[in-house]
């Protein structure tokens, strides 16, 4: 394997282990919960889901789990759920 390519990979690594270094500014998703799959995305600082509770409430368990899984990549402002427990 050539020199170059074990030092990316080394670097790849390294990365990986520094969360940090990511921040998502907008992505979208397919989730699939326990009665049917939902759509999320998160865009312009705002998260969006096609489950029927976020249509009323604006938050539902697959946007707070999203937020618990990249609580480290997002920025500050959108992790605004308490995510202790």
């Amino acid at each position: 394997m050539q020199s170059s390519l074990i030092g990316k990979i080394e670097k790849a690594k390294r990365y990986a282990q520094e969360k940090d270094r990511v921040v998502f500014t907008d992505f979208k998703v397919s989730f699939r919960g326990d009665n049917d799959s939902y759509l999320l995305s998160y865009a312009d600082g705002r998260w969006s889901c096609s489950c029927n509770f976020f249509s009323v409430r604006g938050m539902c368990s697959h946007t707070m789990a999203l937020q618990r899984i990249l609580a480290e990549m997002l920025p500050g402002e959108v992790v605004a759920l308490p995510l202790e427990g």
